[in-house]
């Protein structure tokens, strides 16, 4: 099997060089090559680790105020940068607002899309209104995914919870990624920790992956766990530990990713108002039996590769992009091309990817698309009796 690494359109500059070097020195304890460049990066963690402490101080003290919405806020967030799964968790937890009985509207940042400074509606629920360049990645999404559950997008959380209670009056409104969105009050904080490495190496950006002091978690509801093999597992001994320090009073929940699969038709380009065509799983079962070529630019390009492996197929190669990437018609020849010289009879990309290949040109390989859909396995009940106890608060 080949791998390919390739990000970009172009050969990886010096800025992308340095970049995936920061990167790594974030993440590796004792490698001699990194400890020079880590060395570096440690005072800088200090500076920015202070910064947020005092931001946190004057947000708690009301030096800096936060402003509440008149309805009901759940955050879905974490402190680590990369994913975590927050996008399927926040349309999980919309969902079972919306089965409580609740009506409910999603805020999403919408990072790197055109309306993410103004914001805007992405979907009533019904009707898409933007697409990804416009809405962001995340946002549209799930705006395409969810049915009856509104979306919108921008920046400044309380202006789009505005937008929403007076399009859509909802009970509840669920932020995706707003944990460090102080600016706005929340009744309810679900903070995310990755099941095999929920801090990182501990140290705080750039020097680890850290959004800010592990000691925020005194401000979650709960913590959930993600990516646990079987949706009952459990932290790192020490990754427990850290969280009942700091947690002592939040329940803490385990979860995992599903994947699911579908096929996204070849011959038709993917636009706002036609979404991939689902598929039976005798035409995937009898797609994986030929060598597949696959490739993503997500946070964690790797947790893909391991998720094609693990589902049986036969990966003729991979080719990795940087996160958020948006694909060009030149980077579709590309992986096109790469994909033919690997001996590969399909390709396969996450459902993330997919909003942001061009539409202009389609591949004429088979799609398959993997998507994400959370489970609490065995704390299902545990956790919807959670949610509903602390919204009839």
């Amino acid at each position: 099997m080949h791998k390919f690494n390739f990000l970009g359109n172009e050969p990886v500059s010096a800025s992308r060089f340095f970049q995936k070097k920061v990167e790594s020195a974030m993440t590796a304890e004792g490698k001699a090559p990194l400890r020079s460049l880590a060395a570096a990066l440690y005072p800088i963690s200090l500076a920015y680790g202070a910064a947020q402490k005092l931001r946190a101080f004057a947000y708690r003290h009301r030096v800096m105020p936060a402003r509440q919405l008149p309805c009901k806020v759940i955050c879905v967030g974490n402190i680590t940068v990369g994913g975590t799964g927050k996008t399927p968790m926040t349309m999980c937890v919309a969902q079972l607002v919306k089965q409580f009985g609740y009506r409910v509207a999603i805020l999403s940042r919408g990072y790197r899309g055109r309306a993410e400074s103004r914001g805007g509606i992405v979907s009533d629920g019904q009707s898409l209104f933007m697409g990804p360049e416009r809405a962001g990645d995340e946002p549209y999404l799930m705006a395409r995914s969810l049915k009856e559950i509104p979306v919108i997008t921008g920046k400044n959380r309380y202006a789009s919870g505005l937008l929403a209670l007076e399009k859509f009056q909802p009970d509840v409104i669920v932020l995706d990624d707003g944990f460090q969105h102080l600016r706005l009050q929340r009744d309810i904080d679900l903070v995310l920790l990755d099941h095999a490495l929920p801090f990182g190496n501990t140290h705080l950006l750039p020097r680890g992956i850290l959004r800010e002091p592990i000691a925020s978690l005194a401000r979650s509801t709960a913590c959930v766990l993600t990516r646990c093999p079987t949706g009952t597992g459990k932290a790192p001994a020490s990754g427990l530990d850290m969280i009942k320090k700091y947690a002592p009073h939040s329940p803490l929940f385990t979860s995992s990713h599903v994947p699911y699969l579908y096929l996204n038709e070849p011959a038709k380009p993917f636009s706002v108002d036609g979404t991939a065509t689902p598929c039976l799983q005798p035409e995937i079962d009898r797609l994986a039996i030929d060598a597949v070529f696959g490739f993503s630019g997500i946070a964690r390009n790797a947790e893909f590769q391991n998720t094609v492996k693990d589902l049986g197929f036969n990966a003729a190669g991979f080719m990795e992009f940087s996160d958020h990437h948006r694909y060009t018609v030149h980077d579709l020849s590309f992986i096109q091309s790469k994909a033919e010289r690997a001996g590969a009879r399909c390709l396969i990309t996450t459902e993330k990817d997919l909003v942001r290949l061009s539409p202009q040109n389609p591949f004429p390989l088979p799609l398959i698309v993997v998507g994400v859909k959370i489970s609490f396995g065995n704390h299902r009940e545990q956790f919807i009796s959670f949610l509903k106890q602390q919204l009839a608060r």
